[in-house]
This record gives structure tokens, C-alpha cells and sequence, in this order.
């Protein structure tokens, strides 16, 4: 199984949670400062989301501000039964799926995000090594089907909890599990090469 190497925290402590319930209520009571807050906390982690979902950083961009602008508008119904993590994620997962519905019928050619290299110290073996991984990740991930690949970051890459995806997705843990071992189990014989 590939996994990343820096992972967010798995599930957010009690402490995070009350946190942002109490950022939620503020906001939702026009305070600007909570919800840049609330940005700042979980913005990386829906981009990132975003990122792999769209696989063009601009559109990946302009959905999270949509999710965020979205979220804003709509904080008086944050009743903090789920975590604000979990919600956030579930209006922007709404604004990808709405997307793709746009999107035009005839296929497009994915393309793969162009990051720019860091410079820094490191073995530029073990960097190219890294990047060639990466890509070939991105690459198996775009094989998957939409659902399957949501899923796998989700749990994967964000840290969410198999019943926090299915909230997320609005569908049941035992869908989600089956959705992930079916990713689990493709992204292994895509990545077969790199194991060693």
C-alpha cells in the first residue's frame, strides 16, 4: 500500500472540535476573524482534497473558495453534530460534483499538476526518486474511478474516519470500506513497480 509521508492528524482532538464549533457560532454571528480562522485551519486540507479530485490547481482553487463562500453563507445551519472538518468537506465534495455535471460530455485529457521543484539540500537521486513516485501516484490515482479516488484521499491523505467519508460522500461506512479496499486494491497493482 502507498502512503504519504506527511500526514495530517488522524481525527481531530475534543478540544479541536469544541474549537471550532466555537468559531462556527462566532462567525455565524458575522465575526470575520473566526471564519478566517476556520480557513486556516482546514483550507490546506480541502485544496489538497480539491487538488486530486480536479487535477488542475485554478479549478481545484476556485471550488474550495466556492465551498468556503458557500460554508460562510450558510454557517447558521452548522448544528456541530459532525465536525466542522466533516462539513466542509461535504460542501466541497456537493461544489466537485456539481463541477463535473458541468462539465462538457466530451472527454478531456487529464494533465498532470506541474509543481515546481524546491530547491534545497537533499540527494537529487533520492528527490527525482521521490518526484517519479509522486507522479506515478497522481497517474494511478487518475485511473480510479471519481467515487473510489475521493474516498482513498479522504482516508488516505486527509485522515478522515471511514464514517466521517461517508457523511462526506453522503453515503453508508460500509459503502465507503468497500470503495476504498477497491482503490486500495487497484492503487497496489498500478504501483506494483515501486515496491521493493
Amino acid at each position: 500500500m502507498v502512503t504519504t509521508s506527511s500526514r495530517p492528524r488522524a481525527r481531530a482532538s475534543a478540544q479541536d472540535r469544541r474549537d471550532d464549533v466555537a468559531l462556527a457560532r462566532a462567525a455565524a454571528l458575522g465575526d470575520r476573524r473566526a471564519f478566517e480562522e476556520i480557513v486556516t485551519r482546514h483550507g490546506p486540507s480541502l485544496t489538497r482534497y480539491a487538488q486530486r479530485a480536479v487535477s488542475d490547481r485554478g479549478e481545484a482553487e476556485d471550488l474550495v473558495q466556492e465551498a468556503l463562500v458557500a460554508a460562510w453563507r450558510s454557517l447558521d445551519r452548522f448544528d456541530g453534530r459532525s465536525a466542522l472538518r466533516t462539513w466542509l468537506f461535504g460542501i466541497l465534495a456537493h461544489k466537485i460534483a456539481s463541477a463535473r455535471r458541468r462539465r462538457s460530455a466530451v472527454p478531456v485529457e487529464d494533465e498532470r499538476l506541474d509543481r515546481p521543484v524546491e530547491d534545497g539540500p537533499g540527494d537529487p537521486v533520492r528527490h527525482a526518486s521521490d518526484t517519479e513516485l509522486r507522479a506515478a501516484l497522481e497517474a494511478a490515482l487518475r485511473t480510479l474511478p471519481e467515487r473510489q479516488r475521493s474516498v482513498w484521499v479522504l482516508v488516505e491523505v486527509e485522515g478522515l474516519s471511514q464514517p466521517e467519508v461517508a457523511e462526506v460522500l453522503r453515503t453508508t461506512p460500509d459503502a465507503v470500506r468497500g470503495q476504498l479496499f477497491r482503490a486500495r486494491r487497484s492503487l497496489v497493482e498500478e504501483m506494483r513497480q515501486w515496491r521493493t
